[in-house]
């Protein structure tokens, strides 16, 4: 969670028995309230779906520079800058 929005709003979920069960038991393993697991999964989930759609976003811009007639040969004009290495 971010650290400048840290204001907290009070909301209701359901949970089946076996994931009630499960909350419970890693509550009392890691001495963390139920509430505070939650926001942790919360928040893993929410990384890693913005990690997903960044990288299917640069996925998706793969080669748009590609095969364009309006740009410079790149390779040509790299190789006039490139040192050599003797």
């Amino acid at each position: 969670m971010s650290k400048k929005n840290n204001k907290m709003v009070r909301t209701q979920i359901y949970l089946t028995a076996v994931e009630h069960e499960a909350l419970k038991s890693m509550s009392a393993g890691t001495g963390k309230k139920q509430s505070e697991l939650i926001r942790e999964a919360i928040d893993d989930y929410l990384a890693e779906k913005n990690d997903t759609d960044r990288i299917s976003l640069m996925k998706q811009a793969a080669g748009i520079w590609k095969n364009r007639p309006d740009l410079p040969d790149f390779a040509r004009i790299r190789s006039g800058m490139d040192r050599d290495n003797d």
